[in-house]
């Protein structure tokens, strides 16, 4: 692959160029060598980088943890079994939030049967629920 321009690479990896320049200000991707006139040669290397974490991104990992893991990427990471527990990990804070936003899918629909829509804003189950504490009585 020839080298890209920082716009070549941003359009090639789906990202903008400011994430690009953010991600090399926190060393997620090396600075990359300069042409002789200045500007920046991007290449595979970088590519493949921005895509892992645009990819690791999607799956909710945060910057930390795509960092924690190109680490483990590297000739002397630690190997594939860290890999699995950052992943693991990962995995059950989703199962988590599923389950959270179950409690609060299950809430807000017992709420809105109880609301008949009619009526003053006084008597809304809805409204009111939202002064009181959980399982008290509203």
């Amino acid at each position: 692959m020839p080298t890209l321009s920082i716009g070549g690479l941003a359009r090639a990896a789906k990202v903008g160029i400011d994430t690009i320049r953010f991600y090399e200000k926190n060393g997620l991707i090396p600075a990359p060598p300069r042409r002789a006139s200045g500007y920046r040669q991007y290449g595979n290397e970088q590519l493949r980088r921005l895509t892992f974490i645009r990819r690791a991104k999607d799956l909710g990992f945060s910057l930390e943890e795509i960092a924690e893991l190109l680490a483990l990427r590297a000739p002397k990471g630690r190997g594939v079994e860290k890999v699995r527990q950052v992943a693991r990990h990962k995995l059950a804070v989703v199962e988590q939030k599923i389950a959270e936003l179950e409690r609060m899918r299950s809430a807000l629909a017992d709420l809105v049967e109880a609301c008949s829509g009619h009526g003053s804003t006084d008597d809304c189950p809805i409204l009111r629920s939202f002064e009181s504490e959980p399982g008290e009585l509203a």
